[in-house]
């Protein structure tokens, strides 16, 4: 199971499970394959960069290959050409004529001619596996509902929990979903051989809502009460939202709200089930009987208020900590003068100022990375107990100034410690 840490994958994992199959799960991090599963055997390899021999020698004993990985956009941890299309040339040259099968989880809308190169990407992946000698399936689900929230369906739930304004984007925009489950028990039927194989296929509910109507439903199903008011958002502002979404993609942050999530969005996720059908696949339950499998709890309505908070207090941290490294430089004199004045001597005076303002604006900085961002965040909080000590024996006296330098560094600490809570994807 390659992506086996992912929404799909994880789920496609334990479905085979379930069913008697023997699943060893692949993925960037085994230690993040045993948090998602721990029952299952792991491997660790980079997709992305994996030759044909170590897809041979990884493969060799395997009957079936699910491949469930894929990323939205160029960034810093993902490059779609080699997710997409590198990759699966290599399998396929690797696993050759063996007779292997292969279960392709690719995308509805997935073509060559598409206006996103994940789109592009995803479709000649497919047809690379659609010429090989393998016993090849295509599945492409529409829009994934699952009890996890990654990606489309975390941005749906958080516009969906959007307090008292509807941001209307994308409105009439026509949308499909299908449960995770159902695209897991896809997955079965196939490596199961009660499918035939060499089908190409979209894998999705019949029913189709407009993307405002589909809003609305989940905003139900989380509890949360009617909208009084509605914006609707101007497409210049998303489409400069997107722009920097990109850019934060850069610094390792995959943010649902980048130009490909919002272009596909914008084209409609729709997709045709009578393939699936005809060929003996069991139908997908509709929107409502998914939710009822899944009722909202304090869980669910926690993570929709607080997805959208995320980026902003990470934007706050990084900017309060970027300011204070600036500010120090700027004001370098008179903070070395108020150390002098408490009798630190010249040198050391100097050292506290010009260290403590390098380490604030180098923190501020780590926290924009999404590799540096944890230990940023940690790092903030023990420089922050170390202002808060220093000035205990240095300065006590600022303890007591009306502006309460020394009081307004625990808001900091505790925004720190929430969003090292938080940070976490999976």
């Amino acid at each position: 199971m390659l992506g086996g840490y992912g929404l799909i994958g994880s789920a496609c994992i334990r479905a085979l499970v379930r069913d008697g199959f023997s699943v060893v799960g692949i993925g960037r991090s085994i230690d993040k394959g045993k948090q998602s599963n721990p029952a299952i055997e792991w491997r660790e390899i980079n997709i992305s960069t994996a030759s044909t021999q170590d897809w041979r020698e990884l493969l060799s004993n395997a009957d079936i290959i699910v491949n469930a990985a894929g990323a939205l956009q160029n960034g810093a941890r993902d490059n779609l050409i080699a997710i997409h299309e590198t990759s699966i040339a290599r399998i396929t040259e690797a696993i050759g004529d063996s007779g292997k099968k292969f279960i392709q989880i690719s995308a509805v809308g997935a073509d060559i001619q598409a206006s996103t190169d994940f789109m592009r990407t995803k479709a000649r992946g497919d047809q690379i596996i659609m010429q090989s000698k393998l016993e090849w399936y295509v599945l492409r689900p529409s829009l994934v509902i699952a009890r996890d929230a990654y990606g489309g369906t975390a941005l749906l739930r958080a516009a969906s929990a959007f307090p008292i304004v509807n941001m209307r984007i994308f409105p009439e925009v026509p949308v499909q979903i299908v449960s995770v489950d159902d695209v897991a028990d896809a997955v079965v039927q196939a490596a199961s051989g009660s499918i035939r194989p060499k089908l190409l296929t979209d894998i999705t509910a019949d029913e189709c809502y407009a993307f405002d109507q589909l809003k609305t439903i989940i905003r139900k199903w989380l509890g949360f009460p009617d909208w009084r008011y509605r914006f609707d958002f101007p497409p210049f502002l998303l489409k400069a939202i997107g722009a920097f979404a990109d850019i934060l993609g850069w610094f390792g942050w995959r943010s649902p709200l980048r130009s490909n999530a919002l272009a596909v969005l914008d084209t409609g996720i729709t997709g045709n089930s009578s393939t699936w059908i005809s060929n003996g696949g069991r139908p997908c339950k509709p929107l409502e009987q998914v939710l009822d499998t899944m009722p909202a709890t304090i869980q669910e309505r926690w993570f929709s208020r607080i997805y959208l908070l995320v980026p902003f207090s990470i934007a706050i941290l990084s900017l309060f900590w970027i300011s204070s490294g600036l500010i120090g430089f700027y004001a370098q004199q008179n903070a070395q003068n108020l150390l002098i004045s408490r009798g630190v001597e010249p040198s050391l005076a100097h050292l506290f100022v010009f260290g403590g303002s390098v380490a604030d604006l180098l923190l501020g900085l780590c926290a924009l990375a999404k590799r540096t961002c944890k230990s940023a965040c940690l790092a903030m909080i023990g420089l922050s107990l170390c202002y808060v000590f220093g000035s205990i024996v240095i300065a006590p006296d600022l303890w007591l100034d009306p502006m309460g330098p020394m009081i307004k560094v625990f808001p900091g600490i505790a925004l720190s410690m929430i969003t090292l809570a938080v940070l976490n994807e999976r």
